[in-house]
């Protein structure tokens, strides 16, 4: 498992613009950062609050279909969380232009 972490770190901090990683339990509970511990933390608790949130209006909507990805936009940032079986994986980016 910690290989496999490291290889989900090492391609998402290839991307241009990266301020941040976090990789969550899947009960929220943060595994590896690159972030700051108090920041990872209040992240970790809203990120999974509206990924659970997301998944249910999903589902309610179409049975059949399953939530892939959020991403969530700011003048500050861009965040994208990707929820799986074992994992959620939050990246914070600086906005691209």
């Amino acid at each position: 498992m910690s290989a496999e972490i490291e290889e989900i770190l090492k391609r998402y901090q290839s991307y241009p613009n990266v301020v941040g990683i976090i990789i969550l339990d899947p009960f929220a509970i943060p595994i590896k950062t690159t972030m700051d511990y108090t920041l990872t933390v209040h992240y970790a608790a809203v990120v999974n609050t509206l990924a659970a949130k997301a998944a249910k209006m999903v589902s309610s909507l179409d049975a059949n279909n399953e939530l892939m990805n959020i991403r969530l936009r700011t003048k500050q940032h861009e965040v994208i969380i990707v929820p799986s079986e074992n994992y959620i994986i939050v990246v914070v980016q600086k906005p691209g232009d």
